[in-house]
């Protein structure tokens, strides 16, 4: 277990063991789920993650619903 700090701001730093570990850099995006019991922060799903054998890891609507969001973003 590691103790962080919130800000006033609501901001807290990621050990960066874990953002090692979770390959978490500058810029990626964090899901933020509500367990009942504590805040489960997990990154997001990336294209990379979704190209291939996306199956495993979501639904179709779920990569239309990603995909378009990404592409969103970027016009």
């Amino acid at each position: 277990m590691t103790e962080v700090v919130v800000t006033r701001k609501g901001q807290t730093t990621i050990p960066v063991e874990m953002r090692r570990k979770y390959k978490i850099e500058e810029g990626s995006r964090l899901e933020a789920i509500d367990t009942g019991s504590g805040i489960l922060l997990k990154p997001e799903l990336t294209t990379a993650d979704l190209a291939g054998s996306g199956k495993k890891h979501a639904s179709v609507s779920e990569m239309k619903r990603l995909l378009d969001r990404m592409r969103a973003e970027d016009a």
